[in-house]
């Protein structure tokens, strides 16, 4: 008897694997994602109960201390090891400790490009306890004034390419009484001052801690600007416990000590800055920092320093498909690519192309209280959910009306859960544990983002704006935005799904997909502003019989706009707005517009005779 039982147990043993993978494929990864989310739950809250309190400066200063001749940054050729990016930093601190017009603590706005200075800067600043606002490089004018004014700065420190950009709003900031350094020797126009000789000669000597000992894990730590495709930017204001949770950002991942982390993607949003430079003071990796993302320089600078893992947003992946093939496509180190935004297709010819990548996709936002994460590698979603993570950052995906452009209500006035495998509203629950900040200096976009009574009367959940889908084996999907969602014949189009048909079609390049408002008509009709191929021609045949071939009839783009180029934000995201402002009028936009003809079955020219007839209502669509 004993014998039979001891190779029942056995043979259990031996079977228990097999069983798991055929009944419960993703049990093993579910365990080991546990396990590093218990693993960071324990490092977090140990450094949260250190005291003095340690927040993500000190995690430079440990690796600073520890790695003095690591390389930290390389930058066109140069390269900075940690040791000179605490001293020069320190030296930064000095030079504006000692200046009249700033006071330690003030808020700073930083406006530079992707370059050292802007590390050593943030470092420098965050010695001294200031907040610090990180401006977008390609913002002018009234854009520029806007934000800088968000978070209240005190102080402007500028790159010298930036100068004319700061002239433009010179007036407006000196009423202000701002200081204004910009990091160049000298500076011949009144009101801004030369600031780089006054850090060459200052001390690089260690700051005191006392300086930053107001500081706690509530202070702003620094203000990160939604890009938004429509309207102004929010300064979404990250204080210091999320700058310190975020330090676990790449270690999560598998990123080590010795990985090559290639970084260029803008500093002054969240995937630069967060992911690419915080996340790299955490695992004291060396960061190959470029200016702007180039995909035709991309490979030839990662065989170049053999980087081990890239960062991607948006639509960088499929940048860098469409470059032209070469027979050493895959002759790299890169091993891990992490970020959001990838695309199920993109993400097949990625890494038919360029070899064995590991995908790591994230859902997450500057201000969100909620993110994932695709463990799992499963192709096209953007993470797993579990019981875990649900018990500790309580989410739902709630049915929304698209044309009311609001959550559907049941009659007690709670919101409705949308069904497994329908798409959703994702909205996160806002606890001590998953706050949310909001926008600095706007409290009616921070109350936008709240909404109330979910579930149950008196909960309060944070808005993210995104819907999604959850299938049958937990996987989550990123649908789209709300308000790029419209809906036409009574039926929900998905702009991002009508963009991936559109981009595989042969003379598209590039196709950014909305709905305009038709006179007489309900909800808004498809219409895409799209970019050709340089090889392939536009055919109005053949894109009709492909969009016939792929979309049901209300999907298809009724309109068809050709540009130059698709317009987008820092961060690659589509922009919109104008687009729809603009809307199909051919007296008032100057590209080429075309019109679906079924009757034809193709697109043909859309003239002021045919736009005429579909605003009086001679012509239905």
């Amino acid at each position: 008897m004993e014998m039979f039982l001891i190779s029942a147990i056995l043979a259990a043993l031996l079977l228990a694997p097999f069983a798991l993978k055929t009944f419960c494929p993703y049990a093993w990864m579910d365990l080991l994602y546990f396990g590093d989310l218990v693993r960071i739950l324990v490092r977090f809250v140990s450094r949260r109960r250190r005291r003095p309190l340690f927040f993500a400066l000190d995690r430079f200063l440990e690796q600073s201390s520890a790695h003095p001749d690591r390389p930290f940054v390389v930058f066109e050729g140069e390269s900075y090891t940690y040791a000179y990016a605490d001293k020069r930093s320190n030296r930064i601190a000095h030079a504006l400790r000692s200046h009249r017009g700033y006071e330690a603590g003030d808020t700073v706005a930083l406006f530079m490009g992707n370059e050292p200075a802007f590390m050593f800067t943030w470092l420098a600043l965050a010695k001294l306890g200031s907040p610090v606002a990180l401006l977008n490089h390609n913002i002018r004018s009234k854009s520029l004034l806007h934000c800088f004014n968000c978070c209240k700065a005190r102080v402007l420190i500028a790159a010298p390419e930036l100068k004319e950009a700061v002239e433009d709003v010179l007036p407006s900031l000196m009423e202000q009484g701002v200081t204004i350094l910009l990091m160049s020797k000298q500076c011949d126009t009144p009101g801004i001052e030369g600031f780089s000789d006054k850090v060459d000669q200052a001390s690089d000597a260690p700051l005191p801690r006392s300086l930053r000992s107001q500081i706690t894990f509530k202070s702003p730590a620094v203000y990160i600007y939604t890009s938004g495709t429509t309207g102004l930017p929010k300064a979404a204001l990250v204080n210091q416990n999320r700058l310190l949770t975020a330090l676990v950002v790449l270690s999560s991942n598998g990123v080590k000590t010795n990985d090559v982390i290639y970084l260029n993607l803008p500093l002054y949003h969240t995937a630069g800055f967060i992911i690419g430079f915080i996340g790299s003071i955490e695992t004291g990796s060396t960061i190959i920092l470029k200016r702007k993302f180039s995909a035709s320089q991309f490979w030839d600078d990662c065989r170049k320093y053999n980087v081990t893992v890239i960062q991607y947003i948006g639509e960088v992946m499929r940048y860098l498909c469409s470059t032209p093939k070469k027979d050493n496509d895959k002759d790299h180190k890169v091993r891990l690519a992490i970020g959001n935004g990838v695309r199920a297709e993109i993400w097949r010819e990625f890494t038919r192309r360029f070899g064995n990548i590991q995908i790591r996709e994230f859902y997450a936002s500057t201000e969100g209280n909620v993110g994932f994460v695709n463990y799992a590698g499963k192709t096209g979603a953007i993470g797993r959910v579990n019981f875990f993570h649900k018990m500790l950052f309580p989410y739902a995906l709630v049915q929304y009306d698209t044309e009311r452009d609001e959550p559907i209500r049941d009659a007690n006035g709670l919101c409705l859960e949308a069904p497994r495998g329908e798409t959703g509203l994702l909205v996160s629950k806002i606890t001590d544990i998953a706050p949310f900040v909001g926008y600095a200096q706007n409290e009616e976009q921070t109350e936008k983002k709240r909404l109330r009574n979910v579930l149950k009367k008196g909960d309060l959940y944070f808005n993210t704006g995104d819907l999604m889908r959850i299938d049958e084996d937990n996987f989550i999907y990123f649908q789209d935005r709300v308000g790029d969602t419209f809906r036409w014949k009574g039926e929900n189009v998905a702009t991002t799904e009508v963009s991936d048909i559109l981009t595989i079609s042969d003379c598209l390049k590039e196709a950014n997909v909305y709905g305009v408002q038709v006179p007489g008509h309900e909800g808004r009709i498809g219409m895409a502003a799209v970019t050709v191929n340089k090889d392939t021609p536009f055919d109005g045949s053949k894109l009709y019989d492909h969009v016939a071939s792929y979309l049901p009839s209300y999907a298809r783009p009724r309109f068809i706009r050709i540009q130059n180029a698709v317009e987008v934000t820092g961060t690659f995201k589509q922009m919109k707005m104008k687009l729809v402002e603009e809307g199909f009028d051919p007296g008032l936009i100057q590209d080429p517009l075309y019109i679906l003809d079924d009757r034809e079955r193709s697109y043909k020219p859309l003239t002021a005779e045919v736009h005429s007839a579909i605003v009086s209502g001679s012509m239905k669509l």
